[in-house]
């Protein structure tokens, strides 16, 4: 079978061209020319609605989707959000608005917390992800599907030409 005729589904290794907008229209992020973004259908490797959107979809296939918060980053959740010293933090950590770190929860876990605000003598950490709250407004265009190989399928992410890749 071509990889042309096949549509998207588990196990399939996606490239797409996107742009991304707000509920304003005002353009969020968009793949590189000539450079799309490539995942692993049925990994979670994308936002949910957009994994949805895609599946079923061939080669060629332009479209526009609308992701709910629910099936995109998700609801704000104003408890996401927490004080911490600023002497919690090394002196020379960058902490501008909107930088992205990563903390350990209360489970020992790693995760990403984007800094809100800072000071002298605080630091304001948002757990939600930055999109979190909004609607994703899409534009996509399906560049290439194939299958994933076995060590793709193993490792959750498709690799690349070269092997090893991550986006």
């Amino acid at each position: 079978m071509s990889d042309t005729l096949e549509t998207i589904g588990d196990g399939m290794v996606v490239a797409f061209h996107y742009t991304l907008r707000d509920d304003e229209g005002e353009e969020i992020d968009r793949s590189e020319e000539g450079d799309p973004m490539e995942y692993l259908h049925g990994a979670s490797n994308i936002v949910e609605g957009l994994e949805e959107a895609l599946s079923g979809k061939s080669v060629g296939a332009a479209f526009a989707v609308i992701v709910p918060p629910e099936k995109g980053y998700g609801v704000r959740d104003e408890a996401a959000v927490v004080e911490v010293p600023r002497e919690a933090f090394p002196e020379d950590a960058d902490l501008d608005t909107g930088t992205e770190i990563v903390i350990e929860n209360d489970d020992g876990e790693s995760e990403s917390a984007w800094v809100s605000e800072s000071d002298d003598q605080k630091v304001i950490l948002d757990r939600n992800h930055p999109l979190a709250g909004y609607a994703l407004h899409f534009e996509i265009a399906v560049a290439s599907i194939r299958r994933a190989t076995a060590e793709e399928l193993a490792h959750g992410h498709p690799h690349g030409p070269e092997g090893h890749h991550h986006h």
